[in-house]
């Protein structure tokens, strides 16, 4: 690999780490002696497959150059950081070179904003293009969608990427102007129009012809900056719940303010990322997503935070007495997918157990439920008492609540890319 590529892509790959929508974020740690392997801010990040399959992908931005001045963002057009760009032709032939080496399996690839959106969207058009159609790649494409960008562009990059998004960065439209004064919600909610527009017919275009090309299998996914502005975790949530209704929409983003432009008086002055609130946001969302939660029922007017001493979960059982005990044995589907302890994969093996028998606490814990949070809010064969009658709401919290230390020392970690 030539130099001047090399040096392009540590530049232009650190500029990327800051974009967590495809569930990395980056940190830098030498080898060790007697060690495996070494961490830094460039290369390589993971994602995950709709059937469960992990998958590296190269993260990498077309070029850092930008004509937008976000407070928030290290590319931001009046930082002096190095700045780089690979033509297009660049980026394709280092990803299939990567490729070949068996580095990775699939490309995120995102843009700074140079001329304008349209010319950005066209250069990462290009490179989507030639790989799927010189190079026939078939590996996972991940693209970023430019705010502003046409309809037709993104119509385009649907047809090569299998993955678009657009980041939606600040929550409410007041603290993006204030912080971002180039952009305004009305250009990332076009895009995103124009995504959900040409997946709903494309399906009707492939109902009617079995092999007209795909538009963006995987959907579309976006970005929320957490701990920048002041905005709640209901303001948060409620923005989220709203989004997944959309039937594009894959997944929510949350992404730790990272104080990267210190300097700058708009931020707010913190010393670690927000990594606890961003977890009890991931953990919410799941909620809302897979456990039939409404967003009311997790955050509202009187819990307008999530408890960042248990997860949101246990936070509503603790607060709602009135819904247990949830007899095992009785119960549907739904109201035991409720319990805390209890998962997806242990409610559907408690429903189908439960036909051969009463389940006792051993059976329970034969499947897999978490008893220590969990016999406090169920009953089932064998148990004399309801625990929770027991104990205090106080107590409970006490005894599960997690210590703090175990989420904020967490620091995922992404792969180096260096040869």
């Amino acid at each position: 690999m030539k130099d001047s590529t090399l040096k392009k892509l540590e530049i232009l790959a650190e500029s990327a780490k800051y974009d967590v929508s495809c569930a990395s974020s980056g940190t830098s740690r030498k080898n060790m002696k007697n060690g495996i392997g070494s961490a830094h801010g460039w290369g390589i990040c993971h994602s995950f497959t709709g059937d469960g399959r992990c998958v590296a992908l190269l993260k990498i931005m077309l070029t850092n150059f930008c004509l937008y001045d976000c407070a928030y963002c290290i590319n931001r057009q009046s930082n002096d950081i190095p700045r780089a760009a690979f033509s297009p032709k660049e980026l394709v032939e280092l990803t299939i070179e990567f490729y070949r080496r068996n580095y990775i399996e699939g490309l995120f690839l995102s843009s700074g904003i140079i001329k304008n959106p349209d010319h950005t969207m066209e250069k990462m058009l290009r490179v989507i293009k030639d790989l799927r159609t010189i190079h026939r790649f078939n590996g996972y494409i991940h693209m970023k969608t430019i705010p502003g960008a046409s309809s037709e562009l993104v119509y385009q990059a649907g047809l090569y990427a299998d993955r678009l998004s657009v980041n939606l960065e600040i929550p409410t439209e007041a603290n993006l102007k204030r912080l971002a004064p180039d952009k305004d919600h009305q250009s990332i909610y076009l895009p995103m129009g124009h995504i959900q527009q040409h997946l709903l017919q494309n399906k009707e275009e492939r109902k009617k012809f079995r092999h007209a090309p795909k538009f963006a299998a995987a959907g579309q996914s976006t970005q929320i900056i957490v701990g920048a502005t002041d905005e709640s975790d209901k303001q948060i949530l409620q923005l989220t719940s709203k989004l997944y209704k959309r039937p594009s929409m894959k997944r929510v983003y949350y992404s730790g303010f990272v104080p990267v432009n210190s300097y700058d008086k708009r931020l707010p002055v913190v010393h670690d990322v927000p990594r606890q609130r961003e977890n009890r946001l991931y953990q919410a969302d799941w909620l809302l997503r897979f456990y039939h939660f409404d967003v009311n029922e997790i955050v509202n007017d009187q819990y307008q935070q999530l408890d960042l001493n248990m997860d949101p979960k246990l936070a509503w059982a603790i607060r709602n007495p009135q819904y247990f005990p949830v007899d095992i044995n009785r119960a549907s589907y739904e109201t035991i997918l409720r319990v805390p302890g209890i998962g997806i994969k242990s409610a559907k093996l408690i429903v189908s157990a439960r036909r051969h028998g009463r389940l006792n606490l051993e059976a329970l814990r034969r499947i897999g439920v978490v008893l220590k949070r969990a016999h406090f809010f169920i009953v089932c064969a064998g148990m004399k008492s309801f625990k929770m009658q027991e104990a205090s709401a106080d107590y409970i919290r006490i005894s599960l609540q997690e210590p703090a230390k175990s989420i904020e020392s967490f620091q995922p970690q992404q792969l180096s890319m260096l040869l």
